[in-house]
């Protein structure tokens, strides 16, 4: 299989350019389905039967199984979506320079489905029926929290024996073995507006809570402890000579135990149920979108099952915990061996640097067919 894979290499990034020079953020449909389309018309070849589960606002959703299987026992999950706008593509397209190749997703996600892909093929060209044993969801909108998503995870999730969550490896090639837990929280404050010359008394600066509310909130943070609250995003006011009447705040919180992810929702809550100005109006949404990935005992035996292939292909990686949040949260919570970090290697996602080591597009490949020919088998 792996000379099968090295011989690919052109056209493994010829697909790749394919789908990084479509526009795919989170909230554009067209190029989220588009995406899908070019994906799933190369498995189709391979007798993958798709069932779409149709969205309206956002991208689709899929299922994909070989027209043999069965019951597979491992589920593979890959996001179709991105954080660029539409126009990305047009501005910097896919490009290469040296041993990286640069463009919006190159690296997450857009490389792992190359990766995928091929080493399903790899399996089926070389004869090991494994790929009969692999059920793969396509889904669309992770970059977001993976609302219209979440519940088609975790149902396709039963009765699996294995997750394998298509996120880039981390830079020094890490699979992903434990994450924390996420949650997003939207505060909306009202207040009274008035002219900070003329009659400042009168009005009820909806800015001035809000700063009493970033330091509450701050003051929730135990880092130490690997719980952490940060208000990122903030706005408010009309005009300089106004005393604001209304300000906005989104807050993100990271746990890493479910008992950290009740205490913490009920004490942001609390913070935002009273004002501390009188007049004030408070509105909070959002809660806890993502539960903590464990490191349990038996995903440690996959994850020894991996790290034994890798050996055996020569490459030398470890496993980490990180605190960013992703869908393999979803099935570890209910209850799968889960390991997370299984695409290439590369860097700067979400911003206009990313970039992927393309000599590990082909490595980690084969890495991932030896992986599902293991677990298959």
């Amino acid at each position: 299989m792996n000379e099968w894979i090295n011989a690919q290499e052109s056209a493994m990034i010829d697909f790749l350019k394919t789908l990084v020079n479509i526009d795919s953020g989170s909230y554009d449909k067209a190029g989220v389905d588009a995406v899908a389309a070019e994906i799933i018309e190369r498995y189709r070849e391979l007798d993958f039967e798709i069932e779409i589960f149709t969205n309206e606002t956002f991208g689709n959703n899929y299922r994909l199984r070989h027209k043999e299987a069965k019951e597979p026992n491992i589920l593979i999950l890959a996001h179709l979506d991105t954080v660029f706008p539409q126009g990305t593509v047009a501005e910097r397209p896919f490009s290469i320079e040296g041993d990286r190749a640069y463009g919006p997703g190159v690296i997450d996600m857009k490389a792992s489905h190359v990766l995928v892909y091929y080493a399903i093929k790899a399996l089926h060209e070389s004869g090991n029926e494994a790929y009969k044993d692999v059920e793969i969801l396509l889904n669309c909108d992770e970059e977001i929290g993976s609302h219209s998503s979440r519940a088609l995870i975790e149902s396709s999730a039963q009765g699996k024996k294995a997750a394998l969550v298509m996120e880039p490896a981390r830079a020094n090639g890490a699979i992903v073995s434990a994450r924390r837990g996420v949650g997003t929280y939207q505060l909306k404050i009202e207040g009274k507006a008035s002219h900070s010359g003329i009659a400042p008394e009168t009005g009820i600066s909806a800015i001035q809570e809000l700063s009493y509310k970033i330091q509450a909130l701050h003051a929730l943070s135990r880092h130490q402890e690997g719980l952490s609250v940060n208000v990122g995003i903030i706005s408010g006011g009309t005009s300089v000579n106004t005393v604001a009447p209304n300000a906005y705040a989104e807050i993100d919180v990271r746990i890493s135990t479910e008992e950290q992810g009740i205490e913490i929702d009920r004490a942001v809550k609390e913070v935002c149920r009273k004002p501390m100005l009188d007049g004030i109006k408070l509105t909070l949404t959002g809660g806890i979108n993502r539960p903590p990935m464990a490191k349990t005992e038996q995903s440690a035996q996959l994850v020894d099952l991996i790290l034994s292939e890798a050996k055996m292909l020569g490459l030398e990686i470890e496993d980490i915990s990180t605190g960013g949040g992703s869908d393999a949260s979803f099935t570890a919570g209910v209850g799968i061996p889960t390991v997370d970090g299984l695409g290439p290697v590369g860097g700067h996602q979400h911003s206009d640097k990313e970039y992927l080591e393309l000599p590990t597009l082909t490595e980690r490949t084969a890495l991932f067919a030896h992986i599902l020919a293991k677990l298959g088998s």
